[in-house]
């Protein structure tokens, strides 16, 4: 008997062993063992840095064995470029930038990050580069435009395009920072400036020939494998990628990041300002209806918010508020029209100089701004003109409302008797003898008695 429970406890302990070793292969790669997958479509703003510094935070937390980041970008602003590479630099873990799928680019900003990360990687048929600075005309930057005449022209000489000294130090920093990033990640550095001074193009292929990137993979299975056993240096320490046949953790931006991507576009923050700037403005012209003063702060606050963190040009703010103030000035003030136009003017000339930036995907669209310009002046008009319309009215309630009231007399007095006012009774006092039924008029009050005196016909 105790033979036989000896050999069954073997064959439980058999099948419990054989059923785990089942479920752990079966089981999703450790923390350790974890790859995850950042996506990067469209123009890197703040809801990019955000969503790719909190991306790779997760990351760190999870003690993950890498980041991946599949990007394809025209650019984009330059403080949101430098708070994604300012976080890659100081990862805990490996970050690799991967420009995919097959007609991407990783243009202008999305160059720096590649440069920045510990592994460049592209797909075949994308892009990268043209990295200058978008202030600055291309046309100011390449060397050997010819003069007209003389010497050199004769000798084939050329002579340098002028370039303003602010411009010229932009495009000195722009290009010290990628080289920079190149030294550190050991890649083609001249090429890099190139890149900014000249705005060149690379495909992935050239790239890779030229030690711009280290790997041209088709795909993310293609890429983990030619990842496997790579040791790449974070912070001072290497550390060997185990990404065979790895299934990437791709992580969605949540809501924070959701709405952030809404509000900090410019239209809608430049709609959100005027809808805040306007349901304040309705409110405390007409106290008492709460909803526009409530949706009003709202929207305000989060334009605010999203002003914030935007390139904003402060000057075209305070344009827009003057051309606001002078449009609602040309109700009150006889202008014959100068004030109107100036406001609607002022009002265009800031919100197309609100954006401080040449960024296509931050700059406010030219025809919601002329459409919000006319509704502007056609919403102030209206309001403003109601609200003097109003004011101009006589009381309707109270003490001074009982002026020039009509009553008629309930029983004939000489000098003190009652009449009727609005439908209500009261004591009234007369210097003229009344007559029952006699129509008065209300001049004075003295305390709760009416002073009347008889209607004529001209009342």
């Amino acid at each position: 008997m105790g033979t036989l429970t000896a050999a069954s406890r073997r064959l439980f302990a058999s099948l419990i062993l054989a059923f785990g070793a089942h479920m752990l292969a079966a089981a999703p790669a450790l923390a350790g063992d974890e790859v995850v997958l950042l996506e990067v479509n469209g123009a890197i703003g703040p809801a990019v840095a955000d969503y790719v510094v909190r991306g790779i935070e997760y990351a760190e937390d999870r003690q993950a064995q890498l980041v991946v980041l599949r990007m394809d970008t025209p650019g984009g602003l330059d403080s949101s470029m430098r708070d994604i590479i300012k976080k890659i630099v100081a990862a805990r873990v490996p970050i690799a930038t991967y420009v995919a799928p097959s007609g991407a680019r990783a243009a202008s900003a999305g160059t720096y990050i590649l440069y920045a990360s510990h592994v460049a990687a592209m797909a075949p048929a994308t892009n990268l580069g043209a990295a200058t600075p978008v202030q600055i005309s291309p046309s100011l930057l390449p060397k050997g435009k010819p003069i007209a005449d003389g010497k050199d022209k004769e000798e084939g000489k050329a002579e340098e395009a002028p370039v303003e000294p602010s411009e010229r130090k932009i495009v000195n920093d722009a290009a010290a920072y990628i080289r920079g990033l190149a030294k550190m990640r050991g890649r083609n550095a001249d090429w890099a400036e190139k890149a900014v001074r000249e705005a060149a193009s690379l495909t992935a292929e050239d790239a890779l020939e030229q030690d711009v990137i280290e790997i041209v993979a088709p795909d993310l299975t293609t890429l983990f494998k030619a990842l496997d056993g790579r040791r790449v240096r974070v912070l001072g320490q290497d550390r060997a990628l185990s990404t065979a046949g790895v299934i990437p953790n791709v992580l969605e931006p949540d809501w924070r990041s959701r709405l952030l991507a809404i509000i900090t576009n410019p239209n809608v923050a430049y709609i959100l300002m005027l809808l805040g700037i306007y349901g304040l403005f309705f409110e405390l012209s007409n106290p008492g209806n709460i909803l526009p003063g409530v949706a009003g702060a709202i929207s305000l606050l989060l334009a605010l918010y999203a002003f914030q963190v935007l390139p904003v040009n402060y000057a075209g703010l305070a344009l827009m508020l003057l051309g606001i103030a002078f449009m609602i000035a040309e109700v009150f003030v006889p202008s014959f029209g100068a004030l109107g136009i100036g406001g609607a003017v002022a009002f265009v000339v800031g919100s197309l100089i609100l954006m401080d930036t040449e960024v296509e995907a931050y700059t406010l669209s030219i025809p919601l701004v002329i459409g919000f310009a006319l509704a502007s002046v056609a919403f102030f008009t209206l309001v403003v003109s109601m609200v003097a319309k109003l004011r101009r009215k006589p009381v309707v309630s109270g003490r001074e409302e009982m002026i020039g009231s009509r009553g008629e007399v309930l029983a004939a007095f000489d000098t003190r008797g009652r009449i009727r006012v609005h439908g209500e009774v009261w004591e009234a006092s007369t210097r003229t003898p009344l007559a029952k039924g006699q129509r008065v008029r209300v001049k004075a009050l003295d305390g709760l008695v009416l002073l009347v005196e008889p209607e004529t016909e001209e009342d």
